[in-house]
């Protein structure tokens, strides 16, 4: 059968992966911003600090996907689990090192005018460093979720949810009349997958970075 004659006959099995791809890295990209910022607020004041940060998220990217999730098997188990914590720990990088980035910039001269009038250390975080750190936070929750989109499928490894088990069923069957179109299902999934978010963040831009900010 063609491509599009096996769409129509596996779509709900597809939509199905779909959603579990979605919903992995959704989740795993709300648990590593919590954890990314919070590593970024508790280290920009310090160059040192800053530095270990970036180094330790950067040294945990290195290692293959492939590897960390076999890593994690004797762990954690198989399924959902190791699937969570490779993708929280690959999402980091990104945040982490923009947060930073973007907490140092805030002029300091508004961090004293908030001091001046009377804010506490956590009041000029949250409304005054934060909101002004968010755009380039937000770029990295963006990059990180790109990455996680395409590493998420190495998940069907240790049986995790998602498209990649489309495409491992693909790879295991090569020379199947349908191996090609279960890889290219779960590839464009993927990819279509990856364009909804991006567009959804270019949205949440638009709502909560102010004109002046953006500009």
């Amino acid at each position: 059968m063609n491509f599009w004659e096996y769409l129509g006959t596996r779509h709900e099995q597809l939509l199905t992966n779909a959603y579990q791809h979605a919903s992995a890295v959704f989740q795993c990209m709300v648990v590593a911003t919590v954890i990314g910022v919070l590593i970024g607020v508790l280290t920009y004041r310090s160059e040192w600090a800053g530095n270990v940060a970036t180094t330790v998220t950067s040294t945990i990217l290195t290692v293959p996907s492939l590897a960390m999730i076999g890593l994690l098997i004797p762990v954690v188990g198989l399924g959902v689990a190791p699937t969570v914590v490779a993708l929280t720990l690959y999402g980091l990088l990104p945040i982490v090192r923009n947060a930073i980035v973007g907490l140092r910039g805030v002029d300091p001269s508004l961090v004293d005018a908030a001091k001046g009038i009377g804010m506490s250390r956590a009041a000029r975080l949250f409304r005054v460093e934060l909101p002004i750190a968010w755009p380039p936070i937000l770029t990295g929750i963006r990059v990180s979720t790109q990455m996680l989109m395409g590493i998420a499928a190495i998940a069907a490894y240790a049986s995790g949810p998602g498209l990649g088990n489309e495409i491992f069923r693909g790879i295991g069957s090569l020379g199947s009349k349908n191996a090609l179109n279960q890889v290219l299902a779960g590839t464009l999934g993927i990819i279509v997958l990856a364009l909804l978010f991006d567009a959804a963040y270019v949205l949440i831009g638009r709502l909560t970075i102010p004109r002046g900010i953006r500009v």
